[in-house]
């Protein structure tokens, strides 16, 4: 078993104040596989007297410094790849196909991106040609950031790389789920020479070290992706030290399909959210299917659901893997038992693992239709392999069911109208409308609206989460 007990603080590998161990669980055996520490205030502590120490140098270094150490990280990434897969692949359970493909390729693009804005953004600027005021953007300070185990170095990049570009220092606190993403990031920041404290990483839970960066008074802003009730635990705790929070919370979206909507857009729809055995915050998990094409489309979505495989991580070709652990399979479970018992249709999967599998956290892939918008798999944000088809019969009626929820984050359209799609985009309430399978580019605003959290990650908007506006009047 691995032993990575070790936190990163102030440029060294250190042990824990305290032997707090916790074994971490394969959710493709069911067995532990590392044993990491739970960090305490201590840990937290010295993590946050580095980053404090670290920014009053880093904030001040030069925009192309920033680059050059981060071209130097990415170089290491690259190289490193493949061990970042592997990585991820043994703690998320996801076949090492897509563990490359998406999970590892999303953390490359991310950091790619991001040095590409910071060559761009002007931290310095003039209010207008004729004001005597001049506008600076200024690092925040220090932060926490804490990261969930879905999208593991997905998510550490749209924080770390954002932090580093504006003259931020930092505590990351990776899920203690997924810990070996984060390690290894940790081993290619000290490999590319980053200054000692600018950078920190603390393993810990949400109870523990979560709660402890939410509400330190040295900790400028917490940047956090995870569930809407951690998140609102997250923002009391922070309210005290009135210290900016950014969160990117859960979500429950819509996939509308009109009639006109392009063949395969069932079959892809049902792809979507299978993808990554449907542990997606923005997964389109409600189909809103046009009533003329209703019957067609539960075909189309039982059988494209019946053909995903579901199979080891360590197996090559097109499946998807275990959900994260016994607690998630479980609450997977109760939600497809409350679909059948509120009178929906199941029309492929069900309850209880596939036959092929005997051990493992491995859900099958599950369609209901029939379902209507005040049952339990439409209203809750079920984070599995689960669908819901609901029908419409008007625009205006898709609208309504879609912005029906508190969640607002991601949602699908599929139309061959342009105006229709147009006009429907601007009317769901969400940070992001994908229209006919086009996914966002890189360096895309992504976040949400109301309980799907605050704040955008990525690009541009990205780097400003991590500035702060300072207003210099009398400049000339």
């Amino acid at each position: 078993m691995l032993d990575k007990r070790k936190f990163y603080i102030n440029g060294e590998w250190v042990s824990p104040s305290k032997n707090s161990d916790f074994n971490v669980i394969n959710p493709a055996t069911e067995e532990p596989y590392v044993t990491i520490s739970l960090g305490n205030e201590d840990d937290t502590n010295k993590a946050v007297v580095a980053a404090k120490n670290a920014f009053t140098s880093w904030k001040n270094t030069s925009v192309e410094e920033r680059i050059t150490l981060l071209e130097k990280l990415l170089k290491i990434y690259k190289r490193r790849f493949h061990e970042m897969t592997q990585a991820i692949s043994t703690e998320l359970g996801a076949p090492l196909d897509w563990a490359s493909s998406a999970q590892t390729a999303s953390g490359e693009s991310h950091i790619e991106d991001f040095i590409l804005r910071l060559k761009k953004f002007e931290f310095e600027t003039k209010f207008d040609e004729s004001s005597d005021n001049y506008i600076v953007y200024e690092p925040i300070g220090v932060c926490g950031l804490i990261t969930p185990w879905n999208w593991p170095i997905n998510q550490i990049a749209l924080k770390v790389i954002p932090a580093f570009a504006t003259g931020c220092t930092m505590i990351l606190k990776p899920s203690e789920m997924a810990p070996l993403s984060g390690l290894l990031f940790a081993e290619m920041i000290h490999e590319a020479g980053f200054p000692a404290g600018v950078f920190n990483l603390v393993n810990g839970d949400g109870a523990g070290v979560g709660s402890q960066i939410s509400s330190h008074p040295d900790i400028d802003m917490v940047s956090f992706t995870g569930s809407t009730r951690a998140g609102k635990l997250i923002s009391k705790s922070a309210a005290d030290t009135i210290k900016r929070v950014c969160l990117e919370l859960g979500g429950k979206g819509g996939n509308i399909i009109f009639a006109d909507a392009y063949p395969n857009a069932v079959r892809d729809g049902v792809r979507n959210i299978m993808s990554n055995s449907g542990q997606s915050c923005d997964a389109p998990t409600r189909m809103l299917v046009e009533k003329s094409i209703y019957e067609k489309a539960v075909e189309e979505a039982a059988d494209e659901a019946k053909k995903i495989g579901v199979d080891l991580p360590s197996k090559s070709g097109d499946h998807i893997g275990p959900v994260i652990n016994k607690s998630q399979f479980e609450k997977i479970q109760s939600l497809i038992q409350s679909g059948i018992d509120e009178g929906a249709t199941l029309v492929a999967g069900g309850a209880g693992r596939p036959s092929n599998l005997e051990k493992g956290y491995y859900v099958k892939p599950t369609v209901f239709t029939n379902v209507s918008n005040d049952m339990r798999i439409a209203k809750e944000e079920i984070f599995g392999p689960v669908l819901s088809i609901i029908p419409f019969e008007s625009e205006e009626e898709a609208i309504s069911i879609t912005n029906d929820t508190p969640y607002g984050l991601g949602n699908f359209l599929q139309t061959e109208n342009k105006e229709r799609a147009r006009r429907v985009s601007k009317q769901l309430r969400a940070g992001v409308v994908q229209i006919n399978g086009n996914a966002p580019e890189a360096g895309t605003p992504f976040g949400g609206y109301n309980q799907s959290g605050n704040g955008r990650e990525g690009g541009t908007w990205g780097l400003h989460e991590y500035l702060e506006v300072k207003a210099i009047s009398g400049w000339k």
